[in-house]
């Protein structure tokens, strides 16, 4: 943000009486020392302020840095050079003293001020010239100095008349008019209310410099707590008490991407379109620039995760407004990846749990940053083949809207909702799923999810025969086909917080089955999740609820399964029931141990609001699951680049103990 150190409030001219070879006999021998010492430094004086057209004028908006601090606000008609100051500082020894018998001040034309508190306010002024004090010629010009620095007057003439009781020094001051009107020039974005508030007080009032110089330092402090480049440029006091301020903004004219290359910083040719850039930018042409707008820019150009850095270099241009160059280094787009997982649905065999993945992915496809991924996860018995293509930004909408098309086909463990102690964990679900979903920010920290996904699902056994009832001869499908299919209208609204774990949170799900064939399954389910944490000194609590509905005819493998790692701890997973509805309320507390590493304290509890039975099938009731339960325990959590380890150790209302492990936040 620019300053106004270098802008200066020039009064007017010095008032010199007419100088002729024989000075008038009334006035003294000191006297003559006075103007001979003003004389000496109006010319310089004169010249430099005659060369400004405005009584009051201030110099122009700089965008280099000041040599040093220096006050705004000084009195050009008794302005000393340093190397004077310095020169006339030995000088002062040897001055000749006179004694003066009495001090008046006076307007200039030696009479009373019509203003007695105009006048009280040039005599508080004096600190040497007191009557019968003996007085040099600096120290005169000293309090010249002190009655100008006060702010009431444009110019202070001191005079020394010889009278019968002694010599008599008379301050003769001009004050500054009374402020009757503003006028303001360039201020297109500080609000009308502020300015005429930082100026009410005075109105009526003879103007003040020192509280004229208050008054822009504070509309200067407002650019500058919003990071505007721009400030009071020019002051000028017109006929009439009229106060006419200039105020520089600097507006934007224009906006352009530089491509600098990884390794050199050197300018590069880039992948990306500049206009897929351009447009995540806040800032516009036109605009007033500000820096905190800017770093707002810069964070979102980040986000879009092209780029490996990214910076704005303001340049001047002409005619007072600002070029804006973006600086960005793009990261490689894209390449593949093989990593590895743990899937909580899996709870034997000799690889339990464990999960291998391998995918390509492109973050910048066309260079308008959509993104493709191309993805394969394989386990002991879960797959999931996943093709995504997403867009972030569709193009000519200003709602910031994505889309993205899916296509998957995925296999996992049919044990969370059908699996038992008999040994009928072989069940598997299939699922060939497709569709395209639209999102958009709502307002600040809310955005919004519609989509439209059609899914065939069947269950298989151990050899891959597809299956439509149980081992407890229950069904296994809806419509009584090896396969149910449904199409689903998609809604979903988040809120996050501040975005780190320990912030609220609100889910709400919403999925309507469509059956536009008589095969297809009808049905409604909601969802909903809710997150809070709070601070007890070092330690945190999280608060967590999770609950959901359906009504209609479902496929009894969509139930809503409760129990597990992230569900009930201390139960396997789907162990407590499953349900057309049900309800998991979590407390935890952690606390920081040594590093990375934290220990947690918790406690869950889950129902299926009783209504287990109510499942196509009752697959809980074939299997004797409670339907409610809770479990409690302790843990510890690492920080790692795959997100938090967690290793807990709980137990159930059963008095049995299970240890639980898990990569990344609870869902």
């Amino acid at each position: 943000m620019l300053q106004n150190d270098d802008v200066r409030f020039i009064s007017s001219s010095i008032k010199l009486p007419p100088l002729s070879p024989k000075p008038p006999t009334f006035i003294s021998h000191f006297t003559q020392l006075i103007i001979n010492s003003f004389n000496t430094h109006s010319n310089s004086l004169t010249r430099s302020l005659f060369q400004k057209p405005s009584l009051l004028c201030s110099t122009t908006l700089s965008l280099t840095t000041p040599r040093k601090p220096s006050p705004i606000l000084c009195s050009a008609s008794l302005s000393l050079t340093e190397s004077t100051q310095s020169q006339s500082q030995g000088a002062r020894q040897s001055e000749e003293r006179v004694l003066i018998s009495e001090v008046l001040v006076r307007n200039k034309d030696g009479e009373e001020l019509e203003r007695k508190d105009l006048e009280s306010e040039a005599l508080q002024a004096l600190k040497v010239c007191r009557p019968n004090s003996a007085l040099t010629v600096s120290e005169v010009q000293d309090d010249v100095h002190r009655i100008i620095n006060s702010g009431y007057f444009c110019s202070c003439m001191p005079v020394a008349v010889d009278t019968r009781d002694g010599i008599r020094l008379v301050f003769q001051v001009e004050p500054n008019q009374e402020f009757q009107g503003l006028v303001c020039e360039g201020a297109n974005v500080l609000p009308a209310k502020y300015l005429e508030n930082s100026f009410r007080d005075g109105y009526g009032k003879v103007i003040n410099l020192r509280r004229l110089d208050e008054a822009i330092s504070s509309i200067n402090g407002w650019y500058m707590e919003r990071g505007l480049f721009a400030m009071v440029s020019d002051v000028e006091i017109l006929s009439g008490g009229i106060l006419r301020l200039k105020v520089s903004e600097a507006e934007v004219n224009n906006i352009s991407i530089r491509f600098l290359d990884r390794k050199t910083g050197e300018p590069t040719i880039g992948k990306t379109k500049p206009e897929t850039i351009l447009r995540q930018i806040s800032t516009k042409k036109g605009q007033v620039y500000s820096m905190l707008q800017g770093k707002r820019d810069v964070e979102t150009v980040l986000t879009m995760g092209i780029m490996e850095d990214v910076s704005i270099i303001p340049q001047p241009a002409d005619t007072g407004k600002v070029d804006l160059v973006m600086n960005v280094v793009e990261r490689p787009s894209g390449g593949f990846s093989a990593g590895g997982g743990i899937s909580t649905a899996i709870t034997s065999g000799p690889l339990r749990g464990l999960i291998g993945s391998f995918a390509y992915s492109h973050r910048n496809v066309f260079g308008k940053n959509q993104k493709l991924n191309i993805s394969l996860e394989r386990g002991q018995i879960d797959s999931i083949f996943r093709i995504n293509y997403t867009d972030p930004w569709i193009q000519g909408d200003d709602k910031r809207t994505s889309g993205t098309i899916m296509i998957q086909n995925s296999r996992t463990p049919g044990t969370i909702v059908h699996g038992n102690e008999d040994g009928e964990s072989n069940l598997t679900i299939g699922r060939m799923t497709g569709g395209i979903e639209f999102s958009r920010p709502i307002r600040p920290k809310w955005s919004g999810t519609a989509g439209l996904v059609f899914q065939h699902a069947g269950v298989r056994n151990d050899k891959g025969n597809p299956i439509i009832k149980d081992c407890y001869r229950r069904p296994l499908t809806a419509s009584g086909n090896i396969h149910d299919e449904t199409l689903l209208a998609k809604f979903e609204t988040v809120y996050t917080g501040s975005g780190d774990q320990g912030s609220s949170m609100f889910v709400l799900n919403l999925e309507q089955g469509l059956p536009l064939l008589s095969e297809w399954l009808s049905f409604t389910r909601v969802n909903a999740r809710a997150r809070k944490g709070f601070e007890i000194g070092p330690a945190h609590l999280h608060l967590s609820l999770f609950g959901g509905h359906v009504v209609g005819n479902f496929s009894p493998f969509e139930a809503f399964a409760i129990g597990g790692t992230n569900s009930v701890r201390g139960y396997e997973e789907g162990a407590v029931g499953s349900g057309r509805s049900y309800v998991v309320g979590s407390g935890e507390i952690s606390f920081p141990m040594m590093g990375p590493v934290e220990g947690v304290l918790f406690s869950d509890y889950g129902t299926d609001l009783g209504t287990g039975s109510t499942v196509p099938g009752d697959p809980a009731g074939a299997r004797l699951k409670p339907g409610s339960g809770y479990g409690y325990g302790f843990g510890i959590r690492v920080d790692s680049p795959l997100g938090p380890l967690r290793l807990e150790y709980a137990f159930n209302d059963k008095k049995h103990k299970r240890f639980h492990f898990g990569v990344g936040h609870r869902n």
